[in-house]
């Protein structure tokens, strides 16, 4: 699918007065927003392996990516929290994820299967790939998370509180990091006692996903 941007900021405002009939105006602010974040979507797009025919509004996961950038440049750029708050509404109803448009993604970032992805407020390094039912938070009244660079986290993966991940680390599905840093270039699995068991990376896992 195929969108020139002033069709494409129609076609969102549309969406939210779908989902959100209360004459909030939107359309306005949406075409000021458009083209920035439509130029950081494609610049992401790009740098996907999966994505090189480029940004279609109907793949899911690039789809939730511009409504993230878009909510993101609404808010935090042009300073509409009640048009960017009703994007990041829309986002989580059509994706099933919680990526809040005050969080400040990286440039080149991957959601590989939208539900259940919750992201908090925390430190997100470039190529960061995420799967289904990850969760990136922090306990309540403690410290947020840092992830460095070429992070991928596999379904279910969880990193909480006061960790640092360190560059070129693969989280294996279901395992859950609280305040625990991992050393980098390393693989993250289930440990006996529920404790995370780090093994040397034989590779770059992150290049599976990303071009450099």
């Amino acid at each position: 699918m195929t969108v020139a941007a002033p069709e494409l900021a129609g076609f969102v405002a549309r969406q939210l007065q779908n989902f959100y009939p209360d004459g909030h105006p939107s359309l306005g602010v949406l075409q000021a927003a458009l083209p920035q974040a439509l130029a950081r979507t494609q610049a992401c797009v790009a740098r996907v392996r999966a994505w090189q025919s480029g940004f279609d509004p109907l793949v899911s996961g690039q789809y939730a990516s511009f409504l993230y950038y878009l909510s993101n440049e609404v808010g935090m750029q042009l300073g509409d929290g009640a048009t960017a708050t009703r994007l990041f509404l829309l986002n989580k109803a059509l994706h099933g994820l919680e990526l809040f448009y005050e969080l400040a993604l990286p440039e080149v970032f991957m959601l590989g299967h939208t539900p259940g992805i919750v992201l908090a407020k925390a430190g997100y390094g470039s190529h960061l790939m995420l799967h289904q039912g990850c969760t990136v938070g922090r306990k309540i009244g403690g410290e947020r998370p840092r992830l460095d660079s070429h992070i991928v986290l596999f379904p279910n993966a969880m990193v909480i509180g006061r960790c640092h991940v360190r560059a070129n680390t693969v989280i294996a599905p279901g395992v859950c990091l609280v305040d625990t840093d991992t050393p980098g270039d390393c693989y993250v699995l289930p440990g006996p006692e529920g404790r995370p068991l780090f093994k040397p990376a034989r590779r770059e896992v992150w290049r599976d996903y990303f071009i450099d």
